[in-house]
């Protein structure tokens, strides 16, 4: 065998073997080492957006100051019923959990972990009653780790609206 085809194997088994070892010791674990995986709360009246790419805002045009990627569109009914119909979208979400609730203001919060690498992402999700008994939806997807996310976030809300506008009986067209 060529040398550099040795070399080529060794460090494909070095590969192999970290990525066997990162999986014994768990993802989690290694990853909490950097900070817990959960990044807390927002304030969607008072965000500010970070100055990394790795983040995503939807929000209804006139809560947010930051900018949005997304105006958050409403539909007909409550807010609770929008966050049932919202909890019933995004069941099948791989790798996600609920980290934190408060049903008082109707704010939700999820980490959502990738595939491979099970890196973290913090979603905050809260609803809100509208005029004329509408609802609508305000959502907040970052990375914990990296300065860009390749899109994951904003591909994350906009397949979660999308999820809801499906499930949503009653939706409007409203932006």
């Amino acid at each position: 065998m060529r040398r550099w085809a040795r070399r080529l194997l060794r460090v494909a088994i070095g590969i192999a073997a970290l990525f066997i070892q990162f999986e014994l010791v768990g993802p989690d674990r290694v990853w909490s080492l950097i900070g817990p995986a959960d990044l807390g709360p927002v304030d969607f009246k008072t965000l500010q957006r970070r100055t990394i790419p790795n983040d995503a805002l939807a929000c209804p045009a006139s809560l947010c100051q930051a900018k949005a990627d997304v105006t958050s569109p409403e539909f007909t009914g409550s807010a609770q019923d929008l966050r049932q119909t919202f909890t019933r979208a995004i069941a099948g979400e791989p790798r996600l959990v609920q980290v934190a609730g408060d049903d008082a203001n109707l704010t939700y919060r999820y980490v959502q972990r990738s595939w491979l690498m099970r890196y973290p992402d913090t979603i905050v999700v809260q609803f809100f009653d509208r005029a004329d008994g509408h609802a609508t939806i305000a959502l907040y997807s970052r990375a914990q780790l990296g300065k860009g996310d390749l899109g994951v976030n904003l591909a994350r809300i906009k397949r979660w609206l999308a999820a809801l506008r499906d499930n949503a009986k009653t939706a409007t067209s409203t932006p």
